[in-house]
């Protein structure tokens, strides 16, 4: 195996940009291929492909979002918490203050919403900006709320990046967070569509 050093590299699951190696994987000659693979996930661009081809590819029973929400993930620590939803950091934050809200329903992603969830939506980005005045943060225009889409999303199950100061985003991380683009969706153009019943299913928020 060939070992090819390169300064950053991309998880092929969680889509973070890392540190690390790229590994040249010498196959049969009609295998050969090169693989990326991730350090903090154990899989490879390949594996990840299949997986998101797989609509049942993350069930209830083993989503750690679900776990974190039962309060079964002890690593976890709830910051805030309802009957619908709970808050917690982000374990890879793009900002000072990353917090994410994810409701107790598995809910797969934001394209799975429907006009009827809009209320969700509202009450998710409420606890999410009560978290950020928790810690101290007033300026409320210096923040950013948002959903990934599919396919950029690492966990199948619906859940709201909160961030602050939205002025000290990683500039590493930046890109996965612009709105108006078909990676990311603001929670107001979120509310916008499910309120006008347009549907979010393979759209881009422009």
């Amino acid at each position: 195996m060939e070992v090819l050093n390169a300064s950053r590299w991309t998880c092929a699951v969680c889509d973070l940009n890392q540190p690390g190696l790229v590994f040249l994987v010498r196959l049969p000659v009609a295998m050969e291929q090169i693989m990326t693979f991730s350090r903090c996930c154990g899989t490879t661009e390949e594996e990840q492909s299949s997986r998101s081809r797989s609509s049942s590819s993350s069930s209830m029973d083993d989503c750690i979002f679900c776990l974190i929400s039962n309060g079964e993930d002890e690593y976890t620590e709830l910051v805030r918490k309802n009957d619908d939803m709970v808050c917690f950091r982000d374990i890879y934050p793009a900002a000072p203050h990353h917090f994410l809200v994810i409701p107790r329903k598995h809910i797969k992603s934001c394209s799975s919403l429907t006009k009827k969830h809009a209320p969700l939506v509202q009450q998710m980005a409420d606890m999410g900006r009560a978290a950020l005045r928790d810690q101290g943060i007033t300026d409320m225009q210096d923040i950013r709320l948002g959903f990934h889409q599919p396919p950029y999303i690492s966990v199948d199950h619906l859940h709201l990046h909160v961030l602050a100061p939205a002025s000290r985003i990683d500039e590493n991380m930046l890109y996965k967070f612009i709105r108006r683009t078909n990676r990311f969706i603001s929670e107001e153009n979120l509310l916008m569509l499910l309120n006008s019943g347009t549907s979010t299913e393979g759209r881009s928020n422009k």
